[in-house]
């Protein structure tokens, strides 16, 4: 079994905050996170797949293929966005990086067999260098 990734890059603003909770209730749950103004994150998204290789290309994936479906599918849809307001595959959902990840997972399972017949492994998305979530899938 090969695992193989790729990266990508967006921009988002977001905040966290539950309209059932109180302004004090929220600020103590999310703290700045919670700002009336939003805020921004600069993304990593890295996908892996797995699979054999393919014995006439010897790719997995072909990953050119891969990163224009996660440029299409994924990036242009969040990229310079607010995913509160902006992002259809969002709505009626808190904004979190994790609930993004389970968002980006849902989006690839139904794509990723267009372009290969490998599997989708994780998704792995970076909000800062050091806060990321691995998801891998139900």
């Amino acid at each position: 079994m090969i695992y193989i990734s790729r990266q990508e890059h967006f921009n988002a603003a977001h905040k966290l905050y539950n309209p059932k909770w109180s302004e004090e209730r929220n600020r103590e749950v999310f703290g700045p996170c919670a700002n009336t103004n939003w805020h921004g994150h600069n993304y990593d998204l890295i996908v892996t797949v797995k699979g054999e290789p393919d014995p006439e290309t010897g790719f997995v994936v072909d990953l050119k293929a891969l990163s224009d479906l996660l440029r299409e599918h994924i990036t242009e849809q969040v990229d310079h966005k607010n995913l509160n307001l902006d992002v259809p595959f969002m709505a009626g959902q808190m904004a979190s990086t994790e609930n993004l990840a389970i968002a980006f997972w849902q989006i690839l399972e139904r794509e990723l067999p267009a372009i290969t017949q490998a599997r989708l492994h994780c998704v792995k998305l970076y909000e800062t260098p050091r806060n990321f979530v691995e998801y891998y899938g139900g």
